[in-house]
């Protein structure tokens, strides 16, 4: 396709959109990498390996836009070997650098980006032979191993994204902008995306991407800067088995925890309520795994039955009550938290039982 040689006002307008979806992820990456200070989200430290895999992916993205740019200019020739050596060096270097960013996503444990690495390495090879015997055979063979590097690893990340959701909900009661649902979905649909990118001769096609690439970056940005850095948990599990003692740590919890209303703090991580139950973070653990439980589920259920008593309270007393300033008191950090863990409890809406409770 001979981008270069139309000179219509379609082309012009195309290699604008080209060049801002170049020199905005550039500026993405640079943000990352000289300001300190979170702009998009004051309060929140971000994770500084998270920061620099998105600021790597940026760059690696930005300098794409360049390279194919110099390409097109100088030559245009997509059977040649000049092309073909782009386009593995895309793949190779998109692809580490957008893996290393999905990984550090997951504060769990730090998972390592050298698998992604080696599973390019066959890709690379059949790349190298293609070189020298290029055939259509040995081009269908890339598409095809691209494809499924792509889909082994999307796969690999819905395992990955299950196992980090279970382990927030084991440690966290707080789990506001911490889960990574959303920003995972946009990644990997800018994978894909790449993936099209690659095989596209449509121009429609090309220009969707291009707009497409410009709201994903700004959505991955968004996103790395609204997730907070997690405290590292260090599991203190026993060298040698013992009995837990599911009574004594049942009293624990309402003598520290429930009486002294501890569950009504911001931000309180399993951790931090073995550390004031004055028990060991693994027994805790094994406490609510034996009751068919979660952390998350215990705290919460608390804040709701607080909540629900000073709703009543302040409700016969004839006082007004204010919905959003008694759920921040009953240990929610927002509202849409709250909003959901009560409508698990309770079955309905917060909006229904108030209005029931009214009656």
């Amino acid at each position: 396709m001979d981008i270069l040689g139309q000179t219509s006002i379609q082309s012009i307008l195309f290699f604008i959109l080209y060049g801002v979806t170049g020199v905005v992820p550039l500026l993405a990456a640079l943000y990352l990498l000289l300001r300190r200070s979170n702009a998009i989200a004051p309060g929140v430290t971000p994770p500084m390996r998270l920061r620099r895999w998105a600021a790597s992916f940026f760059v690696v993205s930005a300098l794409a836009h360049v390279w194919w740019l110099l390409f097109y200019i100088y030559s245009g020739d997509l059977h040649s070997v000049g092309y073909l050596l782009l386009a593995m060096v895309d793949c190779v270097m998109l692809f580490a650098t957008f893996a290393g960013m999905l990984l550090a996503m997951l504060q769990d444990r730090c998972r390592q980006v050298w698998p992604a690495l080696v599973a390019v390495i066959p890709f690379v090879a059949l790349a190298g032979v293609f070189m020298v015997y290029p055939s259509s055979l040995l081009e269908n063979i890339l598409a095809a191993y691209l494809l499924l590097l792509s889909l082994v690893f999307t796969a690999y990340m819905i395992f990955a994204i299950r196992q980090y959701g279970r382990w927030l909900n084991d440690n966290y009661a707080d789990l506001e902008n911490k889960k990574v649902w959303l920003s995972q979905a946009v990644a990997l649909v800018c994978m894909l995306l790449f993936i099209l990118y690659v095989l596209a001769v449509d121009m429609v096609f090309i220009w969707l991407i291009h707009i497409v690439e410009l709201v994903l970056v700004g959505l991955l940005l968004w996103r790395v800067e609204t997730l907070p850095q997690l405290p590292s948990l260090v599991q203190q599990q026993p060298t040698t088995p013992a009995t837990i003692d599911l009574k004594q740590i049942e009293r624990l919890l309402k003598e520290h925890c429930v009486d002294k209303q501890l569950y009504l703090q911001h931000d309180l991580s399993l951790q931090d309520l073995a550390q004031a139950v004055g028990t060991n973070r693994f027994y805790l653990s094994q406490y609510f795994s034996r009751q068919s439980n979660t952390y998350n589920t215990y705290i919460n259920n608390l804040r709701i039955n607080y909540f629900i008593s000073r709703y009543e309270e302040d409700a016969a007393a004839g006082q007004s009550v204010g919905v959003k300033q008694l759920v921040h008191e009953s240990g929610f950090s927002s509202y849409r938290t709250f909003s959901r863990a009560f409508t698990q409890r309770m079955g309905q809406s917060v909006t229904a039982w108030i209005d029931q409770s009214v009656e």
